[in-house]
């Protein structure tokens, strides 16, 4: 039997290899992958830049000196996003590129778990989750009740 490869191989992998695949299929469609979760945040309901910042700091780059405030910027300039005293909003083009994005995020995020079970998929994300929680994570923001 070989030696079996540390956990911290494949997430750092598998993290790469996520990041690489969105950020080429989203980049044919003119949007950075953090310009899409800044989308879907906001899709949500107004949100103010800290708030924004508060949930895309685990994607954003230190190293790159990567921030939301640039991503913001791009949106709100081609009228995606929406800024206004109390924050930012999604306006009707952005929902509208949203929409048309997600049958292509869609295929992605399927091809990602193609042969593997919900169940299997379901777990996998509690056990990355508790191993986050028994290493000092806490969740900034509170995960929403399931419907």
């Amino acid at each position: 039997m070989t030696d079996q490869r540390p956990l911290g191989f494949w997430l750092k992998l598998v993290d790469r290899l996520i990041d690489d695949r969105f950020a080429d299929t989203l980049e044919e469609h003119g949007v950075t992958r953090r310009q899409w979760q800044l989308l879907n945040v906001l899709s949500r309901g107004p949100a103010t830049g800290a708030e924004l910042d508060a949930a895309l700091a685990p994607f954003l780059s230190a190293v790159d000196g990567e921030t939301v405030a640039e991503h913001l910027a791009e949106l709100v300039d081609s009228g995606w996003v929406a800024l206004s005293p109390s924050g930012y909003s999604l306006a009707d083009p952005g929902r509208i590129a949203l929409t048309a994005l997600a049958s292509t995020v869609a295929k992605t995020r399927a091809l990602t778990a193609d042969g593997i079970s919900e169940q299997r998929y379901a777990e996998a994300l509690e056990t990355l989750e508790r191993m986050a929680r028994n290493l000092g994570w806490t969740d900034p923001v509170p995960t929403p009740p399931a419907e």
